[in-house]
């Protein structure tokens, strides 16, 4: 967080770190997504220096993330790939539907 922010945007960012880190993303990536995220939503409330064209243009980050799941769910390679890390048996050989059934 830069020097200075609101205890709002304190809160923010620690509020989407551990959101981030629950969903098992590592810490140092909880991190980088959490300061990205603050650092877009104050460049779009005027509350920083600079802003970029984007920043200020596009959607909120909130709003984004939300559209960013398919209606379907997650894509079999997607869920291939957690059944991979859960070293779920018999993965290579599943519909995605039985996929999504072995990841719970």
């Amino acid at each position: 967080m830069p020097a200075g922010s609101s205890p709002k945007r304190e809160r923010q960012y620690e509020h989407i770190k551990e959101s981030a880190e629950k969903r098992g993303t590592g810490e140092k990536r909880a991190k980088e997504i959490a300061a990205r995220t603050v650092n877009k939503e104050r460049a779009r409330s005027g509350e920083s220096k600079t802003a970029s064209r984007t920043s200020t243009h596009d959607i909120s980050s909130g709003r984004r993330g939300g559209l960013r799941t398919r209606a379907g769910g997650r894509t079999r390679d997607q869920l291939y790939a957690e059944a991979k890390r859960k070293g779920v048996k018999g993965r290579s050989s599943m519909t995605k539907a039985q996929l999504e059934k072995a990841v719970g």
